[in-house]
């Protein structure tokens, strides 16, 4: 069975440059013009972090995997568009790694500036577990009482739903990432697990892709809020300056 499920991974793990893929410049282009409607024009996609619990604890650096309450998670980065359809995500962090810090361990923040991923203007939207940076917008931690960024928050969330849907659509699609019945024992077993979840992010993509429309009424999903974790590290200062500039103009 191991033996039957390894290779039909691998052939899933195959299709996966063509079933997840950064939009190109007219992709962008009517992502952005979607997202107008929305009040944010630039907008090219929606990013956030979602928990996959673990049925066991970890054998090795557990605290890391752990919450207040004695579970375990893995972090994974989903970035998806107005379609709900994932065109990045970055699975592998612990549980306690904060949403900022595991899109800093991504093959993305290295690219965030690259012309060949955001014409100008083009950003993402992202929840409090972010910063402001150059190329991703997020709420206001503190509005102050503030009329307009609370009005700001208020548009933000209507915007991220998208995201949301998208994530529990996931895991509503494909239970086992409510609970991956495994124990994380040693490297191998961990790049195991990490291959579950990209499979499942290939699965869906595949189905949205060929307009599989997910029927809530039928299957009700659930969705997922996110506290805020912690400050921004320190190195981002520039690109935070920037970033606030960028918020400040949307």
């Amino acid at each position: 069975m191991v033996n039957y499920t390894n290779r039909v991974m691998t052939v899933m793990e195959s299709a996966m440059g063509h079933e997840i893929a950064w939009p190109d410049r007219q992709e962008r282009t009517v992502n952005s013009a979607h997202f107008v409607g929305l009040g944010f024009p630039g907008c090219i996609g929606l990013v956030d972090g979602t928990l996959v619990k673990l049925s066991q604890r970890p054998r090795n650096d557990d605290e890391t995997y752990n919450d207040r309450k004695s579970n375990y998670f893995m972090n994974v980065q989903v970035i998806c568009d107005q379609n709900k359809r994932v065109i990045y995500f970055f699975v592998g962090m612990p549980g306690s790694c904060h949403d900022l810090t595991c899109l800093r361990r991504s093959s993305l923040w290295g690219r965030l500036g690259s012309a060949q991923l955001f014409d100008n203007g083009q950003y993402l939207l992202g929840d409090n577990g972010y910063i402001p940076l150059d190329r991703l917008v997020c709420l206001y931690k503190r509005t102050g009482g503030d009329m307009d960024k609370v009005d700001f928050n208020t548009c933000i969330a209507h915007a991220r739903v998208g995201n949301e849907h998208c994530i529990g659509i996931l895991k509503a699609r494909w239970h086992s990432l409510k609970e991956i019945r495994t124990q994380l024992r040693n490297p191998a077993e961990n790049a195991y697990v990490i291959r579950w979840i990209r499979c499942c992010i290939i699965l869906h993509n595949f189905l949205i892709c060929r307009r599989d429309e997910w029927s809530e009424d039928d299957h009700p999903i659930e969705l997922e809020t996110e506290d805020d974790m912690g400050p921004p590290p320190q190195d981002a200062r520039e690109c935070n300056r920037r970033g606030l500039e960028r918020r400040q103009v949307v």
